[in-house]
Formats: C-alpha cells, structure tokens, sequence
C-alpha cells in the first residue's frame, strides 16, 4: 500500500554567518523533514557558486534518509531535474546502497529509483584554486594508520569529522592535527515513524560523509578528501534474489570510483577523493597499527560502532557486537593477551557466546554479519594465526588457500604520488 504519492525535495539554506546549513525534504508537502549541518570552524574565501553545487549535492545525498521511510514511487525536486552526471551517480548511489535496507525489508532489490532527469543539461565544470589533504577521522584504527602515515609526508593536511564531538575530542587532542568538526543533526521524527509504520534499516552512510568532506574542503580550501577505506570493503555481504548486497557499498573501491567521475565532472582537478589504504587488507591495517601506534592510541581509540550512537558520550568497546568481535580477531595475533584483555575486559575470542558470530565472520556458517568486518579470506587468515596461539580455536575448521597473504597489496584508484607515499610507509 503506498501512504505517500510523492518524495520531495523541497529546498536547503546555508547562513554563512551562524556556520548552518537546513536541508528540507517533505512527502507530498504533508509530512516534513529538516536536517541540520553545523560547520564548527573558520572558513577561508570560497567561490559561492562552488559551494552551492556541493551543497546541492549533499541535499540530494542526505534525502536518501528520508526516502527509505515510505519509499513513495516519484521524486520531485523543486524547480530542478537531475542533469545526466548528476542522474547516474545518484541513482546508483540510491540503488545500490540501499541494497541492505531492501534486504532487511523483504523489498524488491530493483526497486526502481525514479529521480527526475534533464538529458540535455550537462553542467559545466567549475574549477578553482585548492591545496593540501583533508583527512576523515571516525575513531577507529583505518584513519589512525592514514594519519600516522601523512602528518609528517610534507603534505598540508588536517582533518575532519562528523558527529560524536564528545567522544572524538580527547583523540583529537592527542593527534595535535588542526581538526575540523561537523555536527549533523537528522529529523528525529524518524524515531516516531520506525515504530509506527515507516522502513528503517542502513543507508549507504559513507557517500553522505564523502559530500560532506567535499563541503568541508571547499569551506577550508582543501584539495584531496582523503578516506580510509581498504579492499576488505569490497567483498559483498551476502546475496538476496540474485543481487548482492554490501553493508559496505559506500566504502566500496565502486562508489570511489562513480564519486570520483562525479567530482571531476564537476570540479575537474580542483577536488579530488580517494582512500589512502585502499591496497591494503583490513588484517594488515590492524598490524600496522598494533605493531606501530596501539600502544599511543589504546585510550582513545575504538571501531565499536555502539560507542559511537547519540545516547553514547565516551569511547568504549561492548565487546558484543560484529565489529568488535572483528577486531578482537585482527588484533589478536599482534597484540598481547594482557592487553586486549585489558580493552575489551574479557577475551572476546575465547568467549564461547560469541562462537556463532566467528562462524559467521570467518565463512562457515550463515552469511557474513551486517556490519563493516573483513573479507572472508582474510579473517580466516588471522583466525589461523589466532590458533596457534590459543589451540582450543581448532574447534573451528576451514580451508585457506596455502598461498593466500593478507599482506598482498592490492589496487587502488589515489594519485600515483600518494600511491608511492603508501608503499614507502608500510616499508618503515
């Protein structure tokens, strides 16, 4: 039964002056929706026409919070229609991002996303003076690594996050790094409506957080918009009615590729965006950063996705979810017992509760969880390594490929300069 004919997006508003950005989205102009940016920092001088149009770009972006909930079969938006480039990148963002969301739902994965669109305008290119590297932080040890790795490169870099200021300052106070915080505030209606009748499940999170650190690269004249995503991030999930889905689709080598063609598109080379560890596998992330940086870091770090929810105000690990059952695993060949006993207060995998959850994980039973863990390959690689430290592990029997070497660098779609910048860092 469809409750809404139309999905409108309705208008945004940026005030320079109080550093806000309002965008609306309403169904059928009868239920409304606003959605609040807050860019905590001192601008540089921007071209406004630059600005706008990466605004643009992030209204059309963040709607996707707001069109899962009653998936109404036109979208409008006022007084516009997509130009070509903006049509594909967006339609494919929706589609194939949403592909969890329509899984959980029990929801035609071809849902067709109908977004209005101008075959005849193509947008010409607005280009402008930019420098330097602007460096995503989430909390976790993937943008620890890219950090350690560029704050002494010779490149002008700062960072940037989004949301969870409580809990990510005393990480930024111990990176010393001029640091840019974002505050976003989504319409919290949509509590109300998940418990009454509106869908709810997981939106491709990462592309809303690429055009916002587009934003905050013109605001701050930053070039590269650097992320730090690794190839684990490609593996599909799990596959429903014949399409695969991946929880990680918007940190996917794919999405980095269709933004990039967006961007240039765009801005030509006035923006560009890439993951900076990309050809690495998520179990070599995590020995670099236990081997280099874990003993820094251990206080004011965690990947735990729980720790970083709006009722949550410090870092802390639960110890119960897919993530941390992950990163209990990588870690475990390269850290000492103590002290990731230590982290977690317990051993996670010793935890006979959790055994499901390594099956899942590591391929032998069921499909990997829903979450943002490694390949299967790879955590199987490091579940060996784990049992020849704890033999009681043996319970869970698997093939790996005899050859298989979770150090194997693989592509990556950086600039060659940053590309040789990696190579050179790992060989430290």
């Amino acid at each position: 039964m469809i409750k809404y004919n139309n999905f409108i997006f309705e208008s945004y508003n940026f005030d320079a002056d109080s550093k806000n950005l309002r965008l609306y989205y309403s169904y059928d102009g009868i239920l409304n929706f606003c959605e609040t940016y807050k860019f905590d920092f001192d601008f540089v001088t921007f071209d406004k026409q630059v600005l706008d149009r990466a605004i643009y770009s992030l209204f059309i972006m963040s709607g996707i919070s707001y069109f899962k909930a009653y998936m109404a079969p036109k979208i409008i938006i006022n007084g516009q229609k997509l130009s070509v480039n903006d049509y594909n990148f967006f339609k494919s963002t929706y589609q194939k991002g949403l592909g969890e969301f329509f899984y959980v739902n029990h929801l035609n994965p071809r849902s067709d996303i109908n977004f209005p669109k101008n075959d005849l305008e193509v947008k010409p290119k607005l280009e402008f003076q930019s420098s330097g590297l602007l460096l995503s932080i989430g909390g976790g040890k993937d943008s620890l690594v890219s950090y350690e790795f560029l704050k002494d490169s010779g490149h002008d870099l700062a960072t940037w996050s989004l949301d969870h200021r409580k809990q990510l300052e005393p990480l930024v106070k111990k990176m010393k790094s001029k640091h840019f915080f974002v505050e976003r505030q989504w319409d919290r209606q949509l509590i109300k409506l998940n418990q009454e009748d509106a869908y709810n499940g997981h939106v491709p999170i990462s592309a809303i957080f690429g055009l916002v650190g587009v934003v905050v690269a013109i605001l701050t004249g930053r070039k590269d918009v650097v992320m730090s995503n690794e190839r684990s991030a490609n593996e599909a999930t799990l596959e429903y009615d014949g399409i695969e889905v991946n929880h990680q689709y918007s940190k996917s080598s794919e999405f980095e590729r269709l933004l990039q063609s967006y961007l240039g598109a765009n801005y030509g080379d006035s923006i560009r965006y890439y993951s900076f560890l990309r050809p690495l596998s998520e179990i070599y992330i995590s020995e670099l950063f236990a081997t280099r940086y874990f003993n820094k870091y251990k206080s004011v770090f965690s990947s735990c996705n729980n720790a970083y929810t709006h009722q949550s105000e410090s870092i802390y690990w639960c110890g119960k979810c897919p993530k941390c059952a992950f990163i209990f695993l990588a870690f475990t060949p390269f850290v000492k017992r103590k002290k990731l006993e230590k982290l977690w207060h317990k051993n996670l995998i010793l935890d006979t509760s959790m055994d499901q959850l390594y099956r899942q994980i590591i391929g032998i039973s069921g499909d990997k969880p829903l979450d943002c863990v490694g390949e299967i390959k790879e955590s199987r690689s490091a579940m060996r390594l784990a049992q020849n430290i704890y033999p009681q592990l043996d319970k869970y029997q698997f093939d790996l490929p005899v050859d298989y070497d979770y150090q194997l660098l693989g592509a990556d779609d950086m600039p060659e300069e940053m590309s040789k910048l990696l190579i050179k860092k790992i060989k430290i």
